[in-house]
């Protein structure tokens, strides 16, 4: 991606999360929040950016057990196309994660966006995972707050080359460094 790219998803970013998260990662063209993504779908129309989401391969610890999954993150779809969400994003990206040859795909959004994910999951692509909190490192260093944060946040997960039942169980996510 060169600069202008960056830039543009950047803007992208803040208007559409806008009112929903902290927009300042996004500030002066930085077009992530905090792991850098390996590899991302960005969905062009004749208005510019209109939907993105990218992956980054990563080992998490779910209850005692480490497991390599595609995490998925910045969702972001343009205000005007709404309709198409999360779910178009997954058909998009779903060869990609089988590429990649993970045994799941995860991803974490706020509760609000429950209905959204359940899109996916009566398809059968996901499946939510409940009763779940997720640990993240911070992307920065901040002396007067601890270095992790646990977040209450809803879990999906998208089986890929393993089936769903063989998803560890337990409580905790440990992300095991900054959530993408």
């Amino acid at each position: 991606m060169q600069l202008a790219d960056h830039v543009e998803l950047s803007d992208f970013f803040r208007k559409t999360y806008a009112g929903a998260v902290d927009v300042k990662p996004f500030e002066g063209g930085r077009s992530w929040a905090g792991a850098r993504p390996e590899f991302r779908a960005i969905g062009y129309d004749a208005h510019g950016i209109a939907a993105h989401i990218c992956i980054l391969r990563r080992f998490i610890k779910v209850g005692e057990v480490d497991l390599l999954v595609a995490e998925l993150g910045l969702y972001g779809v343009r205000s005007d196309l709404e309709g198409f969400g999360i779910s178009f994003s997954m058909h998009a990206v779903y060869p990609v994660l089988q590429q990649l040859g993970v045994p799941f795909a995860f991803g974490t959004v706020r509760h609000a966006m429950r209905n959204h994910v359940e899109r996916v999951c009566r398809n059968g692509l996901a499946a939510i995972v409940s009763g779940v909190r997720v640990r993240s490192t911070h992307p920065e260093v901040y002396p007067d707050l601890p270095p992790t944060r646990v977040e209450d946040v809803l879990v999906f997960v998208v089986p890929i080359g393993r089936s769903m039942s063989e998803w560890p169980s337990g409580t905790l996510i440990d992300r095991n460094g900054p959530e993408l």
